[in-house]
């Protein structure tokens, strides 16, 4: 039984992922606008109408751009909590199907379990969530959007199969960046993004033997590379034996494909051990 996630685009100007097995689809979060998400699906051989539900993980416009169009468009319902709902109203008029979650709350949407748990950020109630597939029992962990990641947070994405971890920006690069003091301070704040520094740290905190693949996701564009991303938490993941896949998503182009039921296997066959040792 298939559990795939698809990066759809993460990045300063747009996050959304979509995560499925055989039978449902869902989405996190809609950042890119309505358009570009039904393209970018169809571009996986995905139809849009074949989406299940929309989760909102918090109201800043890269995570919910296009949340109201492509509910419209494709009677997609949207999970959100309330006070982020009253947060985006702008982007609603009503016709959406709305159903609001709690943090801490699991939500089941056919074999897919999703948890909520909230974060460190400057938004009025922003959760990152996992996803378990009932079925298998493998777990995928989404937290991007975080300046601390509390122990609250490590112990939720505690046992993960894939992790999509935000990797922001690098600290230099932010010092030296174009932006003035104040949003400095708020991107490095305890209620902003990590950086790719603490994404290291954070990755081999929840680091496992069967940790399969990792992603790294919402990289600024002023403040940081995808190079630098990847080398820093590698080299850091690398002291603790982990030979496992490592990506960095894009904001343009969508990363797909990623099945964690063969990525999960190849971590525990025999054949990956014995090359680990040699």
């Amino acid at each position: 039984m298939s559990f795939r996630v698809h990066v759809l685009g993460s990045g300063s100007r747009g996050n959304s992922i979509l995560l499925e097995t055989t039978e449902i689809r869902i989405l996190v979060d809609a950042g890119l606008s309505g358009r570009q998400i039904e393209r970018r699906l169809r571009s996986l051989d995905i139809p849009p109408d074949s989406v299940s539900a929309l989760f909102i993980t918090h109201e800043h416009r890269d995570h919910t751009q296009g949340m109201g169009v492509f509910a419209r468009r494709w009677r997609v319902p949207v999970y959100v909590a309330r006070a982020t709902a009253a947060s985006c109203a702008a982007l609603l008029n009503g016709q959406e199907e709305i159903r609001f979650y709690r943090a801490s709350r699991p939500l089941d949407l056919g074999d897919l379990r999703v948890e909520p748990f909230l974060t460190c950020h400057d938004a009025v109630d922003p959760v990152a969530v996992t996803v378990r597939q009932r079925s298998s029992g493998l777990k995928v962990g989404i937290a991007t959007d975080m300046g601390t990641p509390t122990v609250a947070v490590r112990h939720a994405l505690r046992g993960c199969d894939l992790l999509i971890l935000e990797a922001n920006h690098d600290d230099v690069m932010l010092r030296r960046g174009p932006y003035p003091w104040s949003v400095k301070s708020r991107i490095a704040g305890r209620h902003g993004h990590l950086s790719n520094r603490a994404a290291a740290e954070l990755a081999t905190q929840l680091h496992h033997p069967a940790l399969a693949a990792v992603v790294l996701a919402h990289l600024s564009q002023e403040c940081n590379e995808p190079e630098l991303a990847a080398s820093t938490v590698t080299e850091a993941l690398r002291k603790r034996r982990y030979a496992a896949p490592l990506r960095v998503a894009s904001q343009d182009e969508p990363l797909a494909g990623l099945d964690v039921t063969i990525l999960a296997a190849a971590v525990r066959s025999p054949q990956l051990g014995l090359f680990e040792r040699s």
